[in-house]
């Protein structure tokens, strides 16, 4: 436990810490657009100790209203957000036809900014 003379200085600290962290990453997510939008148009961005690739993920979605036309609103309320993990459990119990499901989804593709050392290779690179 801190000197609670002490403690006012400390969060005085903090604040400023946190205040700093805040701006440097709101910095960086605008400098990630930048770089992410130069990157799709095929520019290959370096320095000396780091290359910038993209890393391309997908997750699957279930669209709620195509969800809902399909199985109905019982099943809908049952996963609510129609959670992938959810959906697919239901199906595997048999309460949702799995073809239909595997039918109803759409993959989406998130693509991230990634530092990589320079002698390293690309992982999942564009």
């Amino acid at each position: 436990m801190p000197d609670p003379a002490e403690l006012p200085e400390l969060f005085d600290r903090y604040a400023v810490l946190r205040d700093t962290i805040q701006g440097l990453e709101a910095e960086r997510e605008a400098l990630g657009a930048v770089i992410k939008a130069a990157l799709m148009a095929g520019e290959h961005p370096e320095n000396d100790i780091y290359r910038a690739v993209l890393k391309r993920s997908k997750r699957i979605e279930y669209p709620v209203s195509r969800f809902r036309e399909v199985f109905g609103d019982a099943a809908t309320l049952e996963v609510a957000s129609i959670d992938k993990k959810k959906a697919e459990a239901l199906a595997k119990s048999g309460d949702l036809d799995a073809e239909q499901l595997r039918a109803l989804a759409e993959v989406k593709e998130l693509v991230s900014l990634v530092l990589l050392p320079k002698g390293e290779a690309s992982r999942d690179g564009a």
